[in-house]
């Protein structure tokens, strides 16, 4: 079996794909895929699919969803002597489990590169770590589940995804930048800043970027522009760490430019 849940959900075994059209269904999977190979309870299930607006009929219906799904995977295993459909979405007490092995799913697979290069980079192995968090990244196909309705359960998960992946970048980036990659790096940079307007590590990074390839007038509008958004939205300053970095620019130190990067 085949499932990917960073980007469009898909699932295969044997070629043939386990999607559902439904949206209910599909959100099952996609817990269940998620979870995979822990038992996901009828209560987490059915938060998922009503939230807190549960339906008189709703044991009923969710077991005739899981009878879907099962349909799909047994087409899928039609002809396996080994495996049955029960078998690969188990009923267990209080709830159900999708039987997944290790690497089956892609976000087992970005995890364990993301920790591979979180350990480089503990080590001081900038390259290795580039490498490493680059691969992780690859692994995204775009944003978490993009083309599932998720509830209350599954916008959890998808949040931490998120926030798992833009940690990996941002750590990505800093290794870049302790391998000197400034002037590459730059356009990244200015893209997220862009994007994300309030968000002080991408602004200490392209800050720092810039700064290091020769260009400090840009590191302080950048520090400019942060500083208006927070003020304007917030009506707050720039953290301290911020505040020491535009100085590091003001006063020309490159050394302690480098030494103020988000995770460095």
């Amino acid at each position: 079996m085949e499932i990917k849940v960073l980007g469009p959900l898909t699932a295969h075994e044997h070629g043939v794909s386990l999607v559902p059209s439904a949206a209910k269904p599909r959100q099952i999977l996609a817990l269940l895929a998620l979870q995979g190979d822990h038992v996901v309870t009828v209560p987490t299930l059915m938060e998922e699919i009503w939230g807190q607006n549960v339906p008189r009929s709703a044991a009923t219906t969710l077991q005739t969803y899981i009878l879907q799904l099962r349909r799909k995977i047994a087409v899928a295993l039609d002809g396996d002597p080994v495996r049955n459909a029960k078998e690969v979405l188990v009923t267990q007490h209080g709830g159900y489990l999708l039987q997944i092995q290790p690497g089956q799913v892609d976000v087992q697979e970005f995890e364990q590169l993301a920790l591979s290069g979180r350990g480089a980079y503990d080590a001081h192995d900038y390259a290795a770590a580039s490498a490493l968090l680059g691969k992780a990244l690859a692994v995204w196909q775009g944003p978490a589940l993009v083309d599932v309705p998720v509830g209350g359960v599954l916008e959890l998960e998808v949040l931490r995804l998120e926030e798992d992946r833009m940690a990996c970048l941002e750590r990505r980036i800093d290794a870049d930048l302790k391998l000197g990659r400034h002037t590459e790096v730059v356009p990244e940079l200015c893209f997220l800043a862009a994007r994300n307007p309030m968000h002080e590590n991408f602004c200490a990074q392209l800050m720092t970027a810039l700064h290091c390839s020769g260009s400090s007038w840009r590191a302080l509008e950048a520090y400019q522009r942060l500083r208006e958004a927070l003020v304007g939205e917030l009506g707050i300053e720039p953290s301290a760490r911020l505040q020491q970095l535009q100085h590091a620019v003001l006063s020309g130190d490159i050394g302690l430019g480098q030494s103020l990067t988000a995770t460095g």
